[in-house]
């Protein structure tokens, strides 16, 4: 019981910093589209507990980070009280700034019976969810409204059914060895050094490699293929998952019980248990991790 009490007690204290420290939408406005920083092609899956508004940990990437990623995705990844959750349910697709900035949310639902495995397919998925928002975004007249305050609080259930009737995206796909194309024809000695790794770490491992296209919709908003192709480009340029390393420190104004609760207690079970990226079957060669400590 006290194990129980005081994972419990540590991980809602980290979750409560993070609601009460948001980023402020003004703050990132403010920034503009290109975020104060270089927008270099790729999307950013930043992975983060809150299903709304921004965590305190993406100023502290903008600040520490040189560059980030064209297209960016908040990923919250949900338990909800039910045994499954359906595919056609299972995410939820908004947006987080006006469209010029090319940030989207997105809250996978899981059920306490669904197993979180790792069909190599979230991507894909995650592509098509997006596609179809942004098509539908076009259409439905409340998501139309301009005023980029209420943004955040604008999220739509995106079916997978909608994928197989083709409707969003053109999908082609093809079996191959090894990486991804992006990695294999990239120029750096790093990704070189680590495509090797990876190599001998998985021999002749076979990998679905996917496509898509816009569908030739003559009636399709400019505006709106524009963005479609650019969040394909996006995708062929690579995904990189981005998460928080968080360190948990008690205030030094904390009494002696909440230190040895939080700087002893739970910091020794947070490293000895499974890591966030463990649990959700990230790639760790597509990971980045930023430290951040945080004082509860």
């Amino acid at each position: 019981m006290s194990v129980m009490f005081v994972w419990h007690y540590g991980t809602r204290r980290k979750y409560n910093f993070d609601l009460h420290n948001k980023v402020p939408l003004k703050w990132i406005l403010g920034l503009g589209p290109s975020l104060g920083i270089v927008r270099v092609p790729g999307i950013g899956l930043i992975y983060s507990e809150l299903a709304t508004g921004v965590p305190a940990i993406f100023s502290h990437f903008v600040t520490n980070l040189p560059a980030f990623h064209k297209v960016l995705v908040f990923v919250c990844v949900k338990s909800v009280p039910v045994p499954y959750v359906s595919p056609e349910e299972r995410f939820l697709i908004g947006r987080i700034c006006p469209r010029p900035y090319r940030m989207y949310r997105c809250i996978v639902r899981y059920g306490y019976k669904d197993l979180q495995g790792d069909d190599g397919n979230f991507e894909n998925q995650l592509i098509q969810s997006i596609a179809e928002f942004i098509q539908m975004e076009a259409v439905e007249p409340q998501f139309s409204s301009p005023d980029s305050v209420s943004y955040d609080g604008r999220m739509a259930v995106i079916s997978s059914r909608s994928f197989q009737s083709g409707s969003s995206l053109i999908v082609s796909e093809m079996e191959e060895f090894g990486l991804s194309n992006s990695i294999q024809s990239s120029k750096s000695i790093t990704l070189r050094s680590l495509r090797s790794a990876y190599d001998d770490e998985n021999p002749q491992m076979r990998r679905r490699h996917v496509r898509f296209q816009i569908p030739q919709s003559p009636g399709m908003d400019p505006s709106v293929r524009d963005e479609l192709l650019e969040l394909i480009q996006a995708k062929e340029a690579g995904v990189a998952y981005i998460m928080g390393h968080s360190y948990i420190k008690a205030r030094r104004s904390s009494s002696f019980l909440k230190k040895l609760v939080i700087d002893f207690g739970y910091s020794f079970l947070r490293k000895n248990c499974r890591g966030p990226a463990v649990a959700l079957h990230i790639p760790h060669i597509s990971l980045i991790e930023v430290g951040m400590i945080y004082h509860v």
